[in-house]
């Protein structure tokens, strides 16, 4: 009797946790000329991680708490090759995505709409020498180190306005290109202006073309603004991953989210891919380092005049949601403040702003990119471990990301678990 009553128990807890999963109903695949998408249809919200083997070419996606409700049949489809799955302990799902060869990778949720529920989206592109960008001799030297300067809004887009017309679109193109010339001078620094005219570039596409020119970090310029026009001082702020952490840090991302809402087209559809396109391997890593690149820089600028809050803030920013790479979004100062908005048109204080988020970066980047005489010493080995990333592994041995890549001959930022990476000194 004892023994009828314990495998009633354990049948009702198993129906039990069968339930509580999310269940992978369906897979689709479709294929375009420059990549091939993988969606999985989910009955909820799911937590995922993703990496890549070689020897076979394969994607990994283990799913936790998840379940498959059947095995779909799914293959021959640009670079899919075949599907295969298998629980992984006792709640989890493990599914592996068979390549023709090998490929890039990026994944995102997508919550539901009027024709399909949660989604997990997994895209895979060619990862040959045609997609990857022509490289200079400068940008093949292992000590340079990239920077992708973001001035805001432009075009269409102003930003804010002064109260006597001051635009917040003008300010940072100015500030940007002075901070480009004086990053331009430092040695072993490349700056990359994502914006150098009065041009308008979607939030998504300076992400994109920041990562595209393998940028080790991303600093994007912006004046505040208020209805009052009282507060003044400069302010730096990191991606959240749980929320804002003030209430005027989540008004400034919901203002600064809006950019791309401009004009006739809305891109509400596209948002929800927009805010998830984060690689969950690449947070914890990238977020670090973006809040230590965030303290250099507001320390700086509290040389130069008045700081608004004295820590790093945190928000939603959407221009920020980088795949790999340390990112800030930098308040010069309160344009909506007619004294600010004054000393913003000067041209001195400008070059005072432009100047101190200079060195701001020039000490993050003492920190992790090594000197010439480092790169041509010997060199250490790393196994990659699963859930390690590039801007991980660069982090913790203090390296570049672009030197990381250089000593081991990377064209993107995948890396296998269980291979060995060259760490130079």
């Amino acid at each position: 009797m004892a023994r009828l009553v314990l495998a009633i128990m354990l049948l009702c807890l198993s129906a039990a946790l069968a339930a509580s999963q999310v269940a992978v109903d369906n897979v689709r695949t479709s294929a375009g000329s420059d990549r091939t998408r993988v969606v999985f249809d989910l009955s909820g919200p799911v937590d995922h991680k993703l990496f890549t083997l070689k020897n076979p070419d394969r994607v990994v996606i283990d799913l936790s708490g998840a379940r498959l409700a059947e095995t779909p049949q799914v293959g021959g489809t640009g670079l899919l090759k075949g599907l295969r799955s298998a629980p992984r302990g006792e709640h989890d799902l493990r599914l592996v995505i068979d390549l023709e060869r090998t490929a890039r990778t990026q994944s995102f949720l997508v919550k539901p709409n009027d024709k399909y529920g949660h989604r997990l989206v997994v895209d895979l592109r060619e990862a040959d020498e045609r997609n990857q960008p022509v490289r200079t001799a400068r940008e093949s030297e292992a000590e340079t180190f990239v920077v992708a300067i973001d001035p805001g809004h432009g075009g269409r887009d102003p930003g804010a306005i002064g109260p006597t017309g001051l635009t917040e679109k003008a300010v940072t193109l100015a500030v940007g290109r002075k901070l480009r010339h004086l990053l331009d001078e430092a040695p072993g620094i490349k700056p990359l202006m994502i914006r150098d005219a009065d041009t308008y570039v979607p939030l998504a596409e300076r992400r994109e073309k920041a990562r595209s020119s393998r940028a080790d970090i991303f600093v994007s310029l912006h004046a505040d603004a208020v209805e009052s026009g009282g507060p003044r001082g400069s302010s730096v702020y990191t991606l959240s991953q749980t929320g804002a952490s003030s209430q005027a840090a989540s008004v400034l991302a919901q203002r600064e989210n809006t950019a791309d809402l401009l004009g006739e087209v809305s891109l509400s559809d596209k948002d929800d891919l927009t805010r998830s396109v984060l690689v969950d391997l690449s947070r914890g890593a990238t977020l670090e380092a973006s809040a230590d690149l965030a303290r250099q820089v507001l320390h700086e600028l509290a040389g130069v005049g008045p700081i608004h809050r004295g820590n790093v803030e945190r928000a939603g920013f959407v221009v920020l949601q980088s795949l790999d790479m340390p990112s800030v979004l930098v308040e010069l100062a309160f344009i909506s403040n007619p004294e600010e908005e004054r000393r913003l048109r000067q041209a001195d204080h400008q070059w005072d702003l432009a100047r101190a988020v200079a060195r701001g970066i020039m000490s993050y980047a003492e920190r992790y990119r090594p000197s010439s005489a480092q790169m041509t010493s010997s060199t250490r080995e790393y196994e990659v471990q699963r859930g390690d990333t590039l801007s991980g592994i660069a982090q913790e041995h203090h390296v570049s990301v672009s030197a990381l890549r250089e000593a081991n001959n990377l064209d993107g930022d995948q890396v296998a678990a269980g291979a060995t990476l060259r760490i130079p000194e």
